[in-house]
């Protein structure tokens, strides 16, 4: 089975530009978890997951430590000071943009379980020769797939 059989072909995808909180809106109200980010010309910039923004909204632990006196001090930030300071952040400067594991539309469905599984992905891009997104394939996929052809015809 190719991948081209069962990706989703109506990919949505976000612009660099993209605030954080437009692509929370987004994964809010299309139900999904991650998208990729795509350049003016339709290739494939990166990657951003619900994950990624979770780690960035993350209220930070500033630990400063004083040797001398040997006390440390602690400023927490609460959630919600940390979501307003990121809030109109491009999405870009959180994305996955480097190392993008892909995969083409000709690719067997092993090679796609083996990446989904090895790297604990959510989602992959499916690019075409030039990296223009053609599709996506999501662990649900895969398993819908999976359930449909193999443990169907099993019964």
């Amino acid at each position: 089975m190719k991948v081209r059989e069962f990706m989703v072909k109506d990919v949505i995808s976000v612009s660099p530009e993209r605030s954080i909180k437009d692509v929370m809106a987004l994964f809010v109200e299309k139900k999904i978890g991650g998208v990729p980010i795509l350049k003016k010309d339709g290739t494939l910039l990166g990657m951003v997951t619900d994950g990624d923004i979770l780690r960035a909204i993350k209220p930070v632990d500033r630990r400063i430590p004083d040797y001398f006196s040997f006390i440390t001090y602690v400023a927490k930030e609460d959630m919600d000071n940390r979501l307003k300071e990121l809030a109109n952040t491009e999405i870009s400067k959180i994305a996955k943009t480097h190392g993008i594991v892909t995969v083409f539309p000709e690719d067997d469905m092993r090679t796609v379980v083996e990446l989904l599984s090895k790297h604990h992905f959510k989602k992959l891009p499916v690019v075409d020769e030039q990296n223009h997104v053609v599709g996506v394939i999501s662990r649900g996929d895969v398993i819908r797939n999976i359930q449909q052809t193999i443990v169907h015809n099993m019964e």
